[in-house]
């Protein structure tokens, strides 16, 4: 920043002490759901505890109160760049609300955050909501009090959202999802109630090495770099950016079913591409990465749905993911494409299809507002998810675990979460809209193998920035307009009328 105060200098050598923090807490938190021993869980969670706590303590620290200060004064302030004033500015208020947490309760929140996802695990391992249930209850109470620090006069439920999504609130929420419900429930049913594609090839068994080998293929083709990133497998698939130059992802493969492994590996591919072509400039700052999970969400869904499920993305390489799964060989392309569009009304979110999940979302966004707002009791959430499935999706999930228990997201605290996923996709279709207008159809491109022309636009757009613009003006940067869900059901319409001669 070329200074005569030495305030840079310190700010930067504090970021980067945070840095280290932050990697060994990734590393501790990669290592307790993928690889660790049941017997490793104790001097995990207490290394966990301790590497939060003292980034938490470096975070709230006098000494960096003072640079913060000294660097928002006016001869100080004037000679930082853009992007450095935004780095401040995002640092003081993220301190100022930090500060208000006592370090009891914030040791307190790590705690009952580690031993509720060890929970939920079992839970989910047992079918038996009961084992979880009194962890959630104590997960949701020491995030009410949490925010009651952080967000003092702000509703809650508005509070969490702005965690994950920086200047959204529920009012836009509820106008985006209601323009995007009532558009995609009267589809949802004429689709249903089409003839449905023959699956009867895919009721069979797969090798799972198989489905490794697919997962590596399928990162390298959509833009993995494997220099700076590597694979693992856990209960849940996730993206985590230990640092820009090792980010890595997980996957959950399966006997019974090869397409879904395809399609965590696409999704994950796109959240760690995403950390990987963030300007290096924004290291150790909060520029880097993204912290604004609908933006984020927005690439992982991009690459899984509107490329991954467009049939031409796998003209140029479908040979190939036959000989890698033999069990396809039969499987036409067309066959193949019919499959990974079929729309269902099914009980597990990560596995339903682009449209319906939609509403997988919605459904979880209710729950969280009746948690939040309503003060539902945790002993009462399984009806009530059980009476939204049946209501948006005309099934009863048949036990917890393919109901309320199958997402980790509230075991570690996460409200608030769940709306980016359908943020995301309704940004998806804006993206849509200009990628084409600037590159030309979309199937033509893929259709010809140059997906890569597709990435490279993403990551000229959007990817290059970080957090550094919020969501809103990532959207108004890239697209021109706010956020509407109009695109999003016109791509809907166009591609479904087809696949199921709608009319």
């Amino acid at each position: 920043m070329g200074f005569m105060s030495e305030l840079p200098d310190k700010l930067k050598d504090i970021n980067a002490r945070l840095a280290k923090f932050e990697t060994m807490a990734e590393l501790l938190y990669w290592d307790m759901r993928t690889i660790m021993p049941e017997g490793g869980f104790e001097a995990h969670a207490d290394a966990m505890d301790y590497v939060q706590t003292e980034a938490f303590r470096l975070s709230n620290s006098d000494e960096l109160y003072d640079i913060l200060k000294g660097l928002s004064e006016p001869d100080e302030w004037n000679q930082l760049d853009d992007d450095w004033q935004f780095i401040v500015k995002t640092m003081r208020e993220d301190q100022e609300r930090s500060r208000r947490i006592p370090e009891e309760v914030f040791r307190r929140k790590v705690a009952i955050s580690t031993e509720s996802e060890r929970a939920w695990e079992e839970a989910k391992k047992a079918n038996d909501y009961g084992i979880f249930q009194p962890h959630l209850e104590k997960m949701i109470e020491i995030t009410k009090e949490i925010k009651s620090y952080t967000h003092p006069g702000t509703e809650i439920y508005d509070a969490l959202l702005d965690e994950y999504e920086r200047g959204m609130d529920s009012a836009t929420i509820d106008r985006i999802f209601t323009e995007l419900r009532d558009g995609l429930v009267p589809l949802v049913k004429k689709i249903l109630a089409a003839p449905q594609p023959d699956d009867s090839k895919f009721q069979r068994t797969y090798d799972t090495e198989a489905e490794k080998k697919v997962e590596k293929y399928l990162l390298n083709y959509i833009g993995f770099d494997f220099g700076r990133g590597t694979t693992a497998e856990s209960e849940h698939p996730f993206t985590l950016d230990v640092c820009s130059t090792d980010v890595r992802v997980t996957n959950h493969f399966r006997t019974d079913n090869c397409i879904d492994p395809m399609f965590s590996a696409i999704h994950e591919g796109g959240h760690a591409i995403f950390e990987q072509n963030v300007n290096p400039k924004f290291k150790d700052t909060v520029a880097g990465g993204c912290s604004y999970l609908g933006i984020h969400e927005s690439q992982s869904r991009f690459f899984e749905n509107i490329l991954g499920r467009n049939i031409n993305f796998w003209r140029p390489i479908y040979a190939d993911i036959q000989k890698l799964q033999p069990e396809l060989s039969d499987v036409t392309l067309e066959e193949f494409a019919a499959e990974i569009n079929h729309v269902r009304a099914s009980f597990i979110r990560t596995a339903a299809d682009e449209v319906t999940y939609c509403l997988h979302v919605i459904l979880r966004y209710e729950v969280e507002k009746a948690i939040f707002r309503d003060n539902v009791p945790v002993s009462e959430l399984p009806a009530l998810w059980n009476k939204l499935m049946q209501e948006y999706l005309g099934i009863v999930p048949a036990n917890d675990a393919e109901g309320i228990l199958q997402d980790m997201h509230w075991s570690d605290g996460s409200f608030g979460y769940f709306p980016t996923y359908l943020l995301g996709s309704i940004y998806d279709g804006m993206f849509l809209d200009k990628i084409e207008a600037d590159l030309g159809p979309v199937d033509d491109l893929l259709a010809a193998g140059r997906i890569g022309d597709i990435r490279a636009w993403l990551n000229r757009n959007i990817h290059w920035y970080g957090s550094r613009r919020l969501p809103k003006e990532v959207l108004q940067s890239v697209c021109g307009r706010e956020a509407t869900a109009e695109p999003l059901l016109r791509y809907f319409r166009e591609k479904y009328s087809k696949y199921y001669e709608l009319g």
